[in-house]
């Protein structure tokens, strides 16, 4: 556990060699990085972490709505506690890609390459009040009639599936992880879409730093392709398609690893 500004965050460390921290999105956890972290273990030092308020990242202060740069700040904390002065490798999925963007931009000297994957950065959209209306609708949903018509409200708007539920089925691990994930749904819908959605990334920081952006398989139709093509327009880097959809970490964990490993290189080639 790391002692944070109104928080204790939870996080695990696998491996050796250069520093490598995996951010996650919304609703999930450091186990769900469990596949990815295993297989990059060998090459890494691969640091996992709950988000604040999230899981077993428990908030030491009130609720409120939250904002990416607090978590952004939280992973400076994190880094610093476990790298030292170490630059380290970066990979953040939908919001942990805007987590990314705000340490690359406060902390240069901490981020050695930076992967984003599909952010979910609403707000460089032309029709950015549309979605956050939307939002706002999907939490006043929640409100009305409970989780599982907001979600299904919110995975049918963006075009990516949400999260199983907990079967009996499942290996216990499995079932104390989607646990815990359904009760980060209800912390998303409440503290952090809202607010996080209007996160705007530092463009120029993305464009001088070592940056790539990378997007799944499940192409166009999805809102997470629009706000990747939004930001790729300001930053000019180009986009990598890597394995799977929204999840493909954990649904193709060896490709997406081998793909990570490539991207990871090609920044640095291009820096060096």
């Amino acid at each position: 556990m790391l002692t944070v500004p109104e928080a204790e965050i939870y996080y695990e460390v696998r491996g050796s060699g250069p520093p490598l921290l995996l951010v996650n999105g919304g609703d999930a956890d450091a186990a769900m990085f469990a596949p990815l972290a295993g297989l990059l273990a060998d090459d890494y030092t691969v640091v996992t972490f709950d988000l604040r308020g999230n899981s077993r990242s428990r908030l030491t202060g009130p609720p409120r709505a939250q904002r990416i740069e607090e978590h952004g700040h939280d992973a400076h904390l994190l880094l610093g506690a476990v790298a030292g002065d170490e630059p380290a490798y970066v990979f953040g999925t939908s919001y942990g890609g805007m987590i990314g963007m705000d340490l690359l931009a406060r902390h240069p000297g901490q981020v050695r390459a930076l992967v984003a994957h599909e952010p979910f950065v609403i707000d460089l959209l032309p029709d950015a009040p549309h979605w956050h209306d939307l939002f706002q609708e999907v939490y006043e949903l929640y409100q009305r009639e409970g989780l599982d018509p907001a979600m299904r409200r919110f995975s049918t708007a963006i075009g990516v599936d949400g999260p199983p539920r907990a079967a009996q089925n499942l290996p216990v691990p499995v079932q104390q992880m989607l646990a815990r994930i359904r009760a980060n749904m209800e912390t998303c819908l409440t503290y952090e879409l809202r607010s996080f959605v209007r996160f705007r990334p530092d463009v120029d920081a993305l464009r001088a730093g070592p940056f790539a952006l990378v997007v799944g398989g499940e192409g166009p139709q999805t809102l997470v392709h629009r706000t990747a093509r939004a930001l790729e327009e300001r930053v000019g880097t180009g986009i990598v398609e890597f394995p799977g959809g929204h999840v493909g970490f954990l649904s193709h964990p060896a490709d997406f690893a081998a793909a990570l490993r490539a991207a990871f290189g090609d920044i640095e080639a291009i820096v060096d």
